[in-house]
């Protein structure tokens, strides 16, 4: 007959659940700028998009008409649309660019279609409008969180790489992180990471100021009062050239910064550059 074996086997305790608190992560200033310069950018992007339906050729150098050489652009074919790129890619868009219909089923042979400019109709006045009118707005609050940031030394602290991190062992560790979704926990997401501090630098310090830079080389009247903009951009061309250049740098890195938000955990990442306070979660010890 069978014995039962009634010795106890020690079991190890449960590990406790993570402990969780609250972290001031994103002050006032720099939460208003973050919102009012998206709404900004937007309205900017798509009244842009409006002004390049009136022309929609990108060329290097002073002059740019129909018949001169484009490295860039946009237009109708047979079937539909195509992008053309340094005349040698030719890349059909399937009748979203370069041919579409409006809301109404109407064929138009125009570079974007009415859903993504401001206005929906086509006018280039009215683009020029809404462009003109919130790139003021866009000196605005760049002047207002650089100036804010100086003094609250938030640009110091948060986007200034520190020079361990300038590494390439260091920023290759982040990358290799982030492409298999490891994102920082406990205190370690409180901070920004290298790539993080590259790419919103690269956000505030580059590439915004070269929208407003090459913005005011396309306004005659800014050139008859700063001429050396356009020595230093290489003409008006070129300056439009940079300025979409620009435009669409803002539109990718928006893309990955709103897919890194989502991966990371949309409802912690949004809440806390609403309200500014961010959850972290902390192991504890057994």
């Amino acid at each position: 007959m069978a014995t039962i074996d009634d010795t106890t086997q020690a079991i190890a305790p449960e590990a406790p659940p993570p402990r969780r608190r609250l972290f001031y992560r994103h002050r006032l200033t720099t939460r208003l700028w973050h919102w009012a310069n998206a709404a900004t950018l937007l309205i900017m992007l798509m009244s842009g998009l409006m002004i390049f339906n009136a022309h929609p050729r990108l060329y290097w150098g002073s002059y740019g008409a129909n018949m001169d050489r484009t490295w860039f652009e946009i237009g109708p074919t047979a079937t539909g649309g195509h992008v053309v790129i340094a005349r040698t890619f030719d890349l059909p868009t399937g009748g979203v660019l370069g041919r579409w219909k409006d809301q109404q089923g109407v064929e138009r042979t125009r570079a974007f279609p009415w859903w993504s400019t401001i206005p929906s109709g086509y006018s280039l006045a009215a683009g020029r409008r809404w462009h003109l009118s919130f790139a003021w707005v866009l000196v605005a609050l760049a002047i207002f969180y650089l100036v804010a940031g100086a003094i609250n030394r938030h640009l110091a602290r948060d986007l200034l790489p520190r020079r361990r991190e300038l590494t390439w062992r260091h920023i290759w560790h982040d990358v290799k992180d982030h492409a298999r979704l490891r994102f920082p926990t406990g205190e370690a997401a409180t901070r920004y990471n290298i790539l993080q501090k590259l790419s919103y630098g690269g956000v505030v310090f580059l590439l915004i100021p070269g929208i407003i830079l090459t913005g005011l080389t396309m306004s005659p009247v800014a050139d008859a009062n700063f001429p050396f903009l356009l020595t230093i951009f290489g003409g008006r061309q070129s300056a439009r050239s940079i300025h979409f250049l620009c435009a669409f740098g803002l539109v990718a890195f928006t893309i990955v910064h709103l897919t890194m938000v989502v991966l990371a955990g949309p409802i912690n990442e949004i809440r806390s550059m609403i309200t500014g306070w961010f959850r972290i979660e902390e192991k504890e010890e057994a």
